[in-house]
């Protein structure tokens, strides 16, 4: 996941640019109180002509006044900075915030009182007291949010609050800069699950030889700095004039498809235990799943997003590049809400687009027109695994077995290995379960699951 990263430092120069009007709105109550009273003082001491009583509200008049000016006038610079650790965090696991702040200024701080704005789904607001901080010294503090709802959550801006060693004055002074917190769904290790009949990912039995039609169609290229003699294609170097070599095999890599629906006619209910989070969940856990086995995998919705987009077809995942397919792909289902659509039809639009590998989805409620919709993605994949949310039986816990039974037979029809999803239900052994269902029934029909790949 990524690393933390600390937001550049701002600096706030702590004079004041209002005028006299803004410096005493930050009077506390204790200094108004004390400015009225010496007000009040004052003009019974013009009624009464007593002098003495005069000087006491002159005295308590000024006080507020001088602690106003004295604070508004003193330049204090700071520059306060956030480190986020780390910047991603599944839904119900917390984060760390450390702040800094730097006095920068030639002249020790009053007494300061730091907090931070942070949305309330990550708890209270921070507040923190810090002492007098000495000229070029630093303080740090830090606190933890968490959140069990998934999404992006911006950190700051972070707040300084100057007063006087009397407390009739405050002043508040806002940096400018923010982080921005990505809460992403939970996932949870998968079992090591095998298709009959296919192999189990990258690198077995998946190579191929760009040679397999005999020496005439062998693809050669240059000799590069430390190339096996042995490979040293003779024909291709008299007809070129320079060194060739034979390629070697190239690794050919499964694919895999993770198909998630969106529809806000699907699902009922909101939360952090509805449908739609355990569906959203489930298609994180297979996600990080199957670019741990080495598959290249995309995230495809209802929609007909696919996610990432980066490599052909939408696949990504390849070698080095698959932390960061992760990584974005978690980005993208932290912030996955409903869609509008109706339908699926779109989402089968882009697997129509040729072998697509390993299917799994994750689906709400299917009316027969959707479920039939569905069955037909089969026939684009190599072999096809459905989960099922009735979101009724989410809602109110009592389950309706005619519609879903009426999905699950359909999908079962056209080729899918469909496992409905009951409340509280844990991906694990579904996954356990659906490839225990594979091995009973054997390859798909149509003799297509041989070019599904693997499935681990």
């Amino acid at each position: 996941m990524a690393a933390a990263g600390e937001l550049p430092a701002d600096s706030a120069d702590e004079q004041a640019k209002g005028g006299v009007r803004a410096a005493l709105s930050g009077l506390t109550t204790r200094g108004r109180s004390f400015l009225a009273a010496g007000v009040a003082a004052a003009i019974c001491a013009f009624v009464l002509g007593q002098e003495d009583l005069l000087r006491v509200g002159l005295l308590l008049a000024v006080l507020p006044v001088v602690c106003t000016v004295v604070l508004y006038r003193t330049r204090y610079r700071v520059a306060g900075s956030r480190r986020l650790s780390p910047g991603r965090v599944p839904a119900g696991s917390e984060a760390r915030v450390q702040l800094r702040i730097d006095n920068i200024s030639r002249l020790p701080t009053g007494l300061l009182m730091l907090q931070d704005r942070v949305p309330y789904v990550l708890g209270p607001r921070p507040r923190f007291v810090l002492d007098r901080v000495e000229a070029g010294g630093k303080r740090e503090v830090s606190y933890r949010v968490r959140s069990d709802l998934r999404g992006r959550y911006p950190l700051g801006p972070l707040q300084l609050r100057l007063t006087d060693p009397f407390g009739m004055c405050e002043l508040t002074r806002a940096f400018s800069a923010y982080d921005t917190l990505t809460v992403i769904p939970r996932t949870e290790p998968l079992p090591p699950v095998r298709l009959s009949g296919e192999a189990a990912g990258y690198g077995d039995g998946r190579h191929r030889s760009l040679a397999l039609a005999g020496e005439d169609d062998v693809i050669p290229r240059g000799y590069r700095h430390g190339d096996d003699l042995r490979r040293v294609h003779w024909r291709s170097t008299a007809r070129y004039g320079e060194l060739m070599v034979r390629r070697e095999e190239q690794p050919q890599r499964a694919r895999c498809t993770v198909l998630l629906d969106t529809r806000s006619i699907a699902y009922a209910g909101a939360g952090p235990d509805s449908a739609f989070e355990w569906a959203v969940s489930g298609a994180a856990s297979a996600l990080v799943h199957m670019l741990e086995r080495g598959f290249s995998v995309r995230l495809l919705t209802d929609t007909g997003t696919s996610v990432p987009g980066e490599g052909s077809g939408g696949f990504a995942g390849s070698g080095q590049d698959s932390t960061d397919a992760a990584g974005l792909m978690m980005d993208t289902l932290a912030v996955v809400d409903h869609s509008d659509g109706g339908g699926l039809s779109r989402a089968y639009d882009v697997l129509r687009g040729g072998n697509e590998g390993l299917l799994v989805g994750f689906f709400g409620d299917l009316d027969e027109e959707q479920a039939a919709v569905a069955a037909k993605m089969r026939r684009r994949s190599g072999s096809a695994v459905a989960f099922v949310l009735d979101s009724g039986e989410w809602t109110h816990g009592a389950p309706e077995p005619g519609p879903v039974e009426e999905s699950l037979r359909l999908l079962r029809e056209g080729g899918w290995t469909a496992l409905p999803v009951r409340p509280g239900a844990v991906l694990s052994d579904l996954w356990r379960t659906a490839g225990r269902e594979r091995t009973n029934t054997g390859a798909a029909p149509g003799g297509a699951a041989g070019t599904a790949g693997g499935w681990s």
